[in-house]
């Protein structure tokens, strides 16, 4: 199906039987957070990428059952999702308008950074200015009212971005844009069926299934 490499970005949502070979056989496979993906969708796991402050930041690093985590053990690279400065500078504007996210901008990625320099992995920070390209860009999609959005949308601007080479395939996988009700969904899920209709992005349906266990 492609020349380059294939790139499977992998939600923590429902994916397709038989999919777990294909993602396995991916040049590269980025899974999120606790990487619950990890079984119907393959085991192979090279990024993880994390939801770097707030309540989930704090519940990884705190334990020890992240770090044990099977996927997060096997994976050379973590990636944190939330820039520390953009995040502080919604810190006053989430005061008034959301009170009970006082603890949403706290920032974790200090943690993040020394295990991965413990564990000889590789360490990334996804810049604001990635955050803000996607603020941008949903805007057109009727966005609403929200928060943030989702690490996995962030994480696939990323990819586009700044890792994606000429020829390369990238690949969701798990991605259901459903999950905490100030993350813009369904605004989410048109953003990257824009993607998709330009030809950047695929979806692990089942003809892009088919067409990869077939070596297309």
């Amino acid at each position: 199906m492609t020349a380059g490499r294939t790139i499977m970005i992998v939600g923590n949502g429902p994916v397709l039987d038989g999919a777990a070979a294909v993602i396995d056989a991916a040049d590269l496979v980025i899974r999120f957070n606790d990487c619950r993906s990890c079984g119907a969708g393959g085991r192979k796991t090279d990024i993880v990428a994390v939801c770097n402050t707030g309540r989930p930041a704090l519940a990884m690093l705190g334990g020890g059952a992240w770090k044990a985590n099977a996927a997060v053990r096997q994976a050379s690279r973590i990636w944190c999702v939330r820039d520390a400065g953009k995040f502080e500078t919604l810190r006053p504007h989430l005061a008034i308008t959301h009170p009970d996210l006082d603890d949403l901008c706290d920032d974790y990625t200090d943690g993040f950074r020394a295990f991965a320099k413990a564990t000889g992995r590789t360490f990334h920070t996804v810049p604001a200015s990635t955050h803000e390209r996607v603020d941008a860009g949903l805007k057109q999609f009727d966005v609403g009212a929200y928060v943030v959005p989702s690490s996995g949308l962030i994480a696939i601007a990323e990819v586009l971005e700044h890792w994606q080479r000429p020829g390369d395939c990238v690949v969701l996988a798990g991605f259901g844009h459903a999950g905490w009700e100030w993350h813009p969904f369904a605004a989410e899920r048109r953003y990257v069926d824009d993607l998709i209709s330009m030809g950047r992005l695929f979806r692990l349906d089942q003809t892009t299934l088919s067409a990869f266990a077939q070596g297309a």
